[in-house]
């Protein structure tokens, strides 16, 4: 399997959207749910917010990742008010506090999964000049992009090196600790190590201006996507100050 740490196409482009749509749709989705009031009619617009991402995925064929939404998802609003008359109250109030909040917080970060899965990193660093923001900024979260699908991999290509040898089994779980951990973090070690020469080699440090051959611009799609959120966030404001309510 080629390793995903030179890639440079995005994994997922059935839906293109421009880099800074799909920024501006993952902080419209986080800011909304978690500063938002959700009470009276202005819950239902956070249920369609927290559908958003499950028609993301759907689009892009990530069915595995959807079911999983839907069922962490569903798991966190259903069940607090499933076992809420049989706990003590001083438990009942942290935990449904911990699952109310997770139902504003799941939708947001499977916004920025969508984000991450259909963005590439040259993609990503042209959308971040467009805007003018600081290195100090894109470059991190650049590099992490592909960071974390790389130590994805990187695990998956230890677990299967030890079950070939046959060690590590549940049956002895420090040693399982130990002999998948240890060549783990020494390959992210390494992975860091070449990332960070990786950064340097394209020059994104550079106080100079970049060219970038990736083909970035805004379309019908993201015209569409910019009229429907604008007149979401009119309608939200419209029932928030009609309830008098406050964000």
């Amino acid at each position: 399997m080629a390793s995903e740490l030179y890639q440079e196409k995005a994994s997922s482009k059935q839906l293109y959207l421009d880099p800074r749509t799909k920024i501006l749709l993952c902080l419209s989705v986080s800011t909304t749910l978690i500063a938002g009031n959700g009470t009276g009619y202005l819950l239902y617009l956070h249920y369609a917010l927290a559908v958003l991402p499950l028609i993301f995925l759907l689009i892009l064929r990530k069915f595995k990742a959807a079911l999983y939404y839907v069922t962490v998802y569903a798991f966190a609003l259903f069940v607090p008010d499933l076992i809420m008359p049989y706990l003590p109250n001083a438990v009942n109030l942290l935990f449904t506090g911990v699952f109310a909040f997770s139902t504003k917080l799941i939708p947001g970060t499977m916004m920025a999964y969508f984000l991450f899965a259909t963005t590439s990193v040259s993609e990503f660093i042209a959308a971040m000049d467009r805007m003018h923001i600081t290195k100090k900024l894109s470059v991190p979260i650049s590099v992490m992009f592909r960071f974390f699908p790389t130590i994805k991999e990187e695990y998956r290509n230890v677990q299967d090196a030890m079950k070939l040898r046959g060690v590590g089994s549940v049956r002895d779980p420090m040693k399982m600790l130990e002999y998948r951990m240890v060549p783990f973090l020494m390959s992210v070690v390494s992975i860091g190590n070449d990332l960070s020469a990786s950064a340097l080699t394209r020059a994104l440090n550079s106080p100079n201006r970049r060219t970038n051959v990736c083909n970035i611009g805004f379309t019908g799609r993201d015209v569409i996507t910019f009229i429907g959120i604008f007149f979401f966030f009119s309608l939200y404001f419209s029932i928030m100050l009609w309830q008098g309510g406050t964000v």
